[in-house]
């Protein structure tokens, strides 16, 4: 299950370094169809519906976003420092060049959508769903993900390092190329055809094998 480590490249968001504080006192995010050049803070959109809105250089800090709806939203050139996306959804969604520092994605819901120049880092988010997701060019790093399911997921140029991923679910999803060595994937769920060119310890790849049912006689 050993092929050589891919070499992963991420695109860094283009955000200006001043960016204009949004006003959520005159403005409504949920009524806009853009929102561009923004730096917003401390704030709740827990349960609001932001379907189809067009994020685009922008932070977000310490905003909460727990059941929110983002479903076909459009999102580049956005950081999201310490926010909550508990639950929120993102199906459909397509995100470039987007950071999400410090978050807790908790059972939030990417199926279906297309990532690209993405990376999660120190991200605390069990049971998170990339069901069919698209994804090149992403990054988890020092990530909480145990749980989650990347069922039938297209993966290119994709990076798990220091990352919790117990019980993790790949069915369907190409693993060929992508290093785990770093990573807890006890209980991972996926075909042998799957983890074919998976990068693993000696370990890891015994744990593998007893799930897939083969039996190695030392």
């Amino acid at each position: 299950m050993t092929k050589n480590k891919e070499n992963i490249k991420i695109v860094q968001p283009k955000i200006p370094k001043d960016l204009p504080e949004f006003d959520l006192a005159d403005n409504s995010i949920a009524d806009q169809d853009l929102i561009s050049t923004a730096f917003i803070q401390d704030c709740s959109l827990e349960n609001d519906e932001l379907k189809g809105i067009t994020f685009d250089e922008i932070v977000f800090r310490n905003v909460i976003f727990a059941n929110a709806l983002f479903k076909q939203s459009d999102i580049t050139d956005v950081r999201f420092e310490n926010c909550d996306f508990s639950n929120a959804n993102f199906t459909e969604s397509s995100i470039h060049r987007a950071q999400f520092i410090n978050c807790k994605i908790t059972g939030m819901d990417l199926s279906d959508s297309t990532m690209k120049n993405v990376v999660f880092k120190q991200c605390n988010g069990r049971y998170a769903s990339f069901r069919f997701s698209n994804c090149k060019q992403v990054l988890f790093n020092h990530c909480q993900i145990a749980f989650s399911d990347f069922y039938e997921s297209k993966f290119s140029k994709i990076g798990f390092t220091d990352t919790e991923m117990t019980q993790c679910q790949f069915f369907g999803t190409q693993l060929e190329g992508i290093d785990f060595t770093s990573c807890d994937i006890e209980g991972m769920g996926a075909r042998v055809e799957d983890v074919r060119g998976a990068i693993v310890t000696s370990v890891q790849a015994v744990s593998l094998a007893r799930l897939m049912g083969i039996i190695i006689q030392e």
